[in-house]
C-alpha cells in the first residue's frame, strides 16, 4: 500500500465508524404534523446524536398515540417509535439511548408539553427549564426516568 492509499484509508475511517454506529442504533420513526418546526428541530437533535430517523408527516396523531398507549395528558407535539417503545415529545437523545440500553419494562418515555430548552425547544438565552422525562409502565402509570434543566426562580425549593 502506498502513502496515498494509506491516507485515503484514514480519511474513510470516520465514515465507516458513523455507518457502524448507525447500524447499531435502531431507526427512530417520528410521527409529526407537517407544519411543526420544533418537531423538525428534535429530529435534527436525534440525527446529531447518531440516530437514523424516518419522518412521517400526518395531520392527526391521535390514533398513533392511542395505539401506542400514550396516557391522556402526557402527550406532546410528536410521537416516535423505536425499539418497541414510544418516545413522546422532546425527550433528549441521551435518554432514548439509555432506554434502549437498559430496556426497562414499560411502554415508553414522555416529556409532556414543550419545556423551554428541551431538545427542539431551545431558547436564545440557552436557558433550560427544569423538566422530567417520565417512563410510562404497562399500566399507564409514570415514574421519573430523568430530570433536566434548572429550577425556575419562581419554583418553591
Amino acid at each position: 500500500m502506498n502513502r496515498r492509499q494509506a491516507l485515503l484509508g484514514l480519511v474513510a475511517l470516520p465514515a465507516v465508524a458513523q455507518i457502524a454506529v448507525a447500524a447499531a442504533t435502531p431507526t427512530v420513526i417520528v410521527n409529526k404534523t407537517p407544519t411543526c418546526g420544533c418537531c423538525g428541530a428534535w429530529v435534527k437533535h436525534l440525527q446529531a446524536a447518531g440516530f437514523a430517523v424516518q419522518v412521517h408527516d400526518l395531520e392527526n396523531l391521535a390514533p398513533i398515540k392511542e395505539r401506542l398507549g400514550v396516557p391522556f395528558g402526557m402527550g406532546s407535539c410528536h410521537t416516535a417509535e423505536v425499539g418497541g417503545y414510544f418516545i413522546e415529545g422532546h425527550v433528549p437523545a441521551a435518554d432514548v439511548k439509555r432506554l434502549l440500553s437498559e430496556k426497562p419494562a414499560g411502554k415508553g418515555l414522555t416529556v409532556p408539553g414543550m419545556p423551554a430548552g428541551s431538545p427542539g425547544m431551545e431558547v436564545p438565552d440557552g436557558r433550560v427549564d427544569r423538566y422530567d422525562v417520565l417512563l410510562v409502565d404497562k399500566d399507564g402509570k409514570t415514574s421519573v426516568f430523568a430530570t433536566h434543566g434548572q429550577q425556575n426562580s419562581g419554583d418553591k425549593k
